[in-house]
């Protein structure tokens, strides 16, 4: 664990990222941070919060339109910060940035979800193959593209994985192109788990105890649930249930991916990786791991469980 608070180190701009668009945000005390890398349940978790600030007064508005991305270089800085500060509710943002370019916030409080590397990897392999050439259009076409414009035109899953593993989109990344790593976004959380404002969950126990996990978020976040609402608002927070309302809980995506937003959502299941990734990708991947992360942080991204933070 590292002694020392936080310090943004690093600027991260590619296709999908610009890490300086929260050089102006002024935080609120209480603001919530949901901080993945990307495809270990960003979405999940935003419905998540957002079933627990609103509760049985849901908005109109899906939580998807209200917790903005900031460091998603797309949308006009000047619109998006418009739209967070005139929010009177309790704001909840998302971030697909490791703490190194992030400002750190002691307000703030942080939910960092992890997951298998390996999951990461087939669930991002779903995410390319169906992103729609006009989303890929807009990203590569947005002025002040850095880097790379993205492609999904890659052989096969194979040759994907290749390129995923053994190259980074940043020099201080060994791996996770064209993307960014998952593994050094996890490092850096990890080493700051100590702070009472930054919470660790994984994948693997909100699959495992969705109404357990959901409480403890609950009680991360200092918010009171009554006991009859508890029923419903799990069962709204199913992964089952976020499939079958994809449209409504995602506005927009249809035109954006194809198969529409249910196809964004997928399958929410871990191990299909079993079946894909040859016993030489596996030890690629054991390597990567072993290359940047301690032990214990390895455990805890495979397996999760409260034990293992």
């Amino acid at each position: 664990m590292n002694s020392t608070l936080p310090q943004r180190m690093q600027i991260y701009q590619n296709h999908h990222l610009d890490s300086t668009r929260w050089d102006n945000f002024k935080v609120r005390d209480n603001d919530i941070l949901v901080c993945t890398s990307l495809k270990s349940g960003t979405t999940w978790m935003q419905h998540i919060v957002a079933l627990l600030i609103f509760q049985d007064h849901q908005p109109e508005q899906s939580f998807h339109d209200i917790s903005k991305w900031l460091d998603m270089r797309v949308e006009p800085i000047d619109k998006a910060m418009a739209t967070i500060e005139a929010q009177q509710h309790r704001r909840f943002l998302k971030t697909h940035l490791s703490l190194d370019g992030l400002p750190y916030f002691p307000e703030m409080k942080y939910i960092v979800i992890g997951r298998d590397l390996r999951d990461v990897f087939m669930s991002l392999w779903n995410h390319l193959q169906n992103m729609g050439d006009n989303m890929i259009n807009v990203l590569n076409t947005t002025p002040g593209l850095v880097g790379d414009p993205l492609t999904s035109d890659y052989e096969d899953i194979h040759a994907f994985w290749q390129t995923w593993i053994n190259k980074g989109s940043f020099d201080w990344e060994a791996d996770g192109y064209p993307f960014w790593s998952h593994l050094h976004f996890v490092h850096t959380w990890w080493e700051y788990r100590h702070l009472s404002n930054i919470y660790l969950v994984h994948f693997n126990d909100l699959l495992e105890d969705l109404e357990g996990e959901m409480r403890k978020i609950a009680a991360y976040l200092d918010i009171e649930v009554e006991e009859s609402l508890w029923p419903g608002l799990v069962e709204r927070a199913t992964f089952e249930s976020m499939k079958t309302n994809a449209s409504e809980l995602l506005p927009g995506v249809d035109a954006m991916f194809a198969g529409g937003a249910k196809s964004f959502i997928n399958k929410g299941t871990n191990g299909r990786w079993r079946d894909v990734l040859s016993s030489d990708e596996l030890k690629q991947c054991d390597a990567a791991i072993a290359r940047e992360l301690s032990s214990d942080c390895a455990l805890w991204l495979e397996q999760g469980g409260a034990e293992n933070l």
